[in-house]
């Protein structure tokens, strides 16, 4: 029933992925009423969407649907707008979180620059050059001097996001749901008083006939 009545080609949703057609600012604003227009409360919302953007600051990729969901669901929060958050992690993001959580990792370690087993903390290359050059061999090296300080990055940074995503949130789509119950109340009151005007004049009009 609600499905497109043309197919988007697979290509074309591939590319829009990377680069929306309608444009980022576009994109963003229907983002913003595809939320706002979800059921439930602004803070189930607000804060499903925050969750869904925290995780996308942690190193698990591929498992941000489940991880946004699962916070959503111990808080109370809406699923599916955990699932519309994730999007803030992207093609266009992920190089620059993963940057930072990457560094702030190694920082709030307390390792020096050149980390731990001689793996240098300033050249993300490092991952794929060991990756390529030992094989899965290198997993627990890997493990240790890139994701697992990624994941001690990556905790303070869900904090702070998830603060900046809900409070302005919960306020917009507070906001938002109170000016559509406005509009529906003056609706509902503009219909009422054109059906009152029409039963008048109908009465006017059976009194002039009699």
């Amino acid at each position: 029933m609600f499905d497109r009545r043309n197919k988007i080609p697979l290509v074309r949703r591939v590319l829009d992925f990377f680069w929306p057609s309608m444009g980022f600012k576009r994109s963003t604003r229907y983002l913003g009423y595809r939320l706002a227009r979800l059921p439930g409360t602004s803070y189930s919302l607000a804060a499903g969407f925050a969750f869904g953007a925290a995780v996308s600051f942690t190193p698990f990729v591929g498992l941000h649907f489940i991880l946004g969901g699962l916070f959503a669901w111990i808080f109370r929060a809406n699923i599916l707008a955990s699932a519309i958050g994730t999007a803030v992690g992207n093609p266009w993001t992920f190089p620059f979180i993963w940057t930072a959580t990457y560094h702030l990792g190694y920082w709030l370690l307390g390792w020096d620059a050149e980390g731990k087993s001689g793996f240098s903390a300033g050249t993300m290359d490092q991952f794929f050059h060991n990756l390529m050059e030992n094989g899965w061999a290198s997993v627990t090296e890997i493990f240790t001097n890139v994701i697992f300080p990624m994941i001690v990055g990556s905790v303070p940074f869900f904090i702070i996001v998830w603060i900046l995503f809900y409070y302005p949130l919960n306020i917009l789509i507070r906001n938002f749901h109170m000016k559509r119950a406005e509009a529906l109340q003056a609706s509902l009151f503009r219909r009422e008083q054109e059906a009152k005007a029409l039963s008048e004049a109908e009465d006017s009009r059976k009194e002039g006939v009699q």
